[in-house]
Order: C-alpha cells, then sequence, then structure tokens
C-alpha cells in the first residue's frame, strides 16, 4: 500500500477499548442502549442546562439506534464515542469520547459527561486524563480540545484538573438552547508532552 492510503482514517489500527485506574473505557456495543438511556434518565436534571440532546428522553429503540450508530462511526474513525464503566463491572458512569476529528492535523476535541450518582468521585478527571493519554499516544494526537460553555464551571474544573490550558473565550458563540440567551465557549487545550 502507497503511505497516503495507509493514513486514510479507516484504515488505522487502535483499541477498541481500553483501561484506567477505576475505568473501562470502550466503544459502543450493541445491547448498550438502555444502559445509556437509563444513566441520561437518572442525570437528566444534571444535563439538560449544558446538553441539548438530554432535553427529551428518547425510547429505547432510539438510544439502541444511537449505540449502533455510534459503533459504526467509531469503526469508521469519524468519531470515537466511549462508554465509561467502573472496571470489573456492568456499571455505566457516563460516557464522552473524542469528536470533531481532524485526521490531517491530527486533533479533537473531548467531550464528557458523568452520572449523577458517580459525580464528584474523580471519574470524569480520570476519563479525560484516559482518553487524552490515548489521544497522545495512540492516535498521534498534535492537539486536544475541551470546550465548554462559560458558565459550566464543573466542565470547565474538569478541564483544568486534567492539566488544560484555557486558550481562548469565544464570544457570543452561539445561544444557549433553554433561554435563547447568547453564550460564549470556553477552550482549553493539551499539546502532546
Amino acid at each position: 500500500m502507497r503511505k497516503a492510503e495507509l493514513a486514510a482514517p479507516i484504515l488505522r489500527e487502535f483499541p477498541y477499548r481500553f483501561e484506567t485506574e477505576r475505568l473501562l473505557i470502550r466503544g459502543p456495543q450493541p445491547g448498550d442502549g438502555p444502559r445509556v438511556r437509563e444513566a441520561v434518565i437518572e442525570s437528566a436534571k444534571e444535563l439538560r442546562p449544558w446538553m441539548p440532546w438530554a432535553m427529551e428522553i428518547a425510547d429505547e429503540v432510539a438510544y439502541e439506534k444511537l449505540i449502533r450508530e455510534g459503533q459504526l462511526r467509531y469503526l469508521s474513525r469519524e468519531d470515537l464515542w466511549m462508554l465509561f464503566f467502573l472496571k470489573g463491572s456492568p456499571t455505566l458512569i457516563g460516557t464522552g469520547g473524542l469528536h470533531r476529528i481532524d485526521w490531517d492535523v491530527p486533533k479533537f476535541e473531548i467531550g464528557y459527561w458523568v452520572r449523577t450518582a458517580y459525580g464528584r468521585q474523580g471519574y470524569i478527571t480520570e476519563a479525560v486524563n484516559g482518553i487524552t493519554d490515548f489521544a497522545f499516544t495512540v492516535l498521534g494526537a498534535n492537539r486536544v480540545e475541551i470546550r465548554c460553555n462559560k458558565l459550566n464551571e464543573r466542565s470547565a474544573a474538569v478541564a483544568r484538573r486534567a492539566g488544560f490550558e484555557h486558550e481562548a473565550t469565544l464570544r457570543n458563540d452561539g445561544r444557549n438552547h433553554l433561554t435563547k440567551a447568547l453564550r460564549d465557549t470556553l477552550i482549553f487545550v493539551k499539546f502532546p508532552p
């Protein structure tokens, strides 16, 4: 194969799962839909101010469809949605992954949310550190970003705890999905060690 063909995202080989100290982080698999939906239902109150997709919770069939589409996007290297499980258990504590991928750089944006019952225990910071390490050491990232609403103090705190630096604030970058007021977006960034 030519070098250009090897660089094609679909030809990149990398794991579908990896572990951190307390977590198993893996791509979506058939059958995960009800588990993810249950976690969203339990956490809806905390998710709704920041996640437009949590405003109305779809049924189990729709969640299973999302999971299977997420698996296809992971395998095609378009979006790397990841589920976070307590190691050695079927307990889903949140999801996240690497999004807005630009394989030419390569660069990624990390997204994340935590199930309410598992918040404030360091799990999301641990997941972000694990995903960041995966991006740098396995995927060869030259840039990893975290973006969040300026008012989302908990998300910004995760970025800071994970060693990301505040690079920019995009003023009037979008509208709040609840109030339609203009909102600012914080951009945090980390570069390879």
